[in-house]
């Protein structure tokens, strides 16, 4: 008898697809799921702990890169330094960089697992638009990022001169990560902006000429959402923000009238009629005639009597 060594019978994936997985075994998947998205993140934690300090360089640059953060210590010597409020501050900060980078690291493995309990609920095409949706977001983020690090620099000038002190000034460490990872975070958010919009197109929602009606709400709430959420309160990074969402809002718009024209959109039979103007087919008229002649219904023979039941002692022998 030959030994087959290939699995039977369906994977997790395809039950999970068909709807053959119990509830039980879609909280133990989840289960699993959960604990190798957990390790991954702990890989990337200890490697974020390991390479902390060289991400704090990075970090550090755009206030070290300031006239105003350089003092001169007891040696002499011009250096960069912070200030420490607490005793553990040196090692919180570390942890934290190390956490940010840990999620960096581990996302392929925790967005990987995500993915793979989320994607047997979807049909083929939207896995399929999923994956393009995903690889446009990640360099989308990356781009914000970027862009919110070389902000910084011009943010922290610009609280440098129009401070009331003007003079060298040294800040409290943890309050600077914060205000650099924040920076980083909302502006790597904020370039995901346009992925909403091409989400709303892709799926039939809105057309590109309804997205482009909207220019002067988009444009008010892009400057909003930057007035209230960058932490800078200079206008250089809320313009910035707010000028980089309103052009890959153009830009999603442009997307958005590809597909439309791809698909044959704003073309049907009905599109260039009002809600309110006359049908323009015309009437015909046909005369009625006479209608056939109705005959009195037949009558309904009466029902035949029921007859009488039998006593409760005559209908049963003695077996029943």
């Amino acid at each position: 008898m030959a030994i087959s060594l290939r699995r039977q019978g369906p994977t997790k994936f395809q039950q999970a697809a068909d709807g053959s997985m119990t509830l039980i075994e879609h909280v133990r998947e989840l289960r699993n799921r959960l604990f190798w998205a957990s390790l991954g993140i702990i890989a990337g934690l200890i490697v974020g702990f390991i390479i902390s300090g060289w991400v704090f360089d990075i970090l550090r640059e755009p206030y070290c890169s300031l006239d105003s953060s350089w003092i001169v210590n007891s040696k002499g010597e011009r250096v960069c330094n912070f200030v420490v409020l607490g005793v553990v501050d040196p090692l919180i900060v570390k942890l934290k960089i190390a956490l940010w980078v840990g999620l960096i690291v581990g996302s392929p493995v925790w967005m990987f697992q995500l993915w793979a309990f989320i994607a047997p609920g979807l049909h083929r095409h939207e896995r399929k638009w999923a994956y393009v949706f995903v690889s446009i977001a990640a360099p989308l983020f990356v781009g914000g990022v970027t862009l919110a690090y070389f902000v910084v620099k011009h943010s922290l000038a610009f609280i440098q001169e129009a401070g009331i002190l003007g003079v060298t000034t040294q800040l409290e460490v943890g309050a600077y990560v914060g205000f650099v990872t924040n920076m980083l975070l909302i502006f790597g958010a904020a370039f995901e902006f346009p992925l909403i919009l091409l989400m709303l197109n892709f799926t039939g929602v809105v057309t590109a000429k309804r997205l482009l009606s909207w220019w002067r709400i988009v444009v008010f709430l892009s400057f909003g959402f930057a007035a209230i959420a960058t932490p800078d309160p200079g206008p250089f990074g809320m313009t910035l923000l707010a000028a980089c969402m309103t052009l890959l809002y153009l830009i999603a718009v442009g997307v958005a009238a590809i597909n439309d024209r791809r698909k044959g959109r704003g073309k049907e039979i009905y599109a260039d009629l009002d809600d309110d103007e006359i049908s323009p087919l015309e009437e015909e008229r046909v005369p009625v005639g006479v209608s056939d002649r109705v005959d009195a219904p037949t009558p309904v023979d009466a029902p035949a009597p029921v007859a009488k039941p039998l006593p409760l002692e005559s209908r049963f022998d003695d077996m029943t």
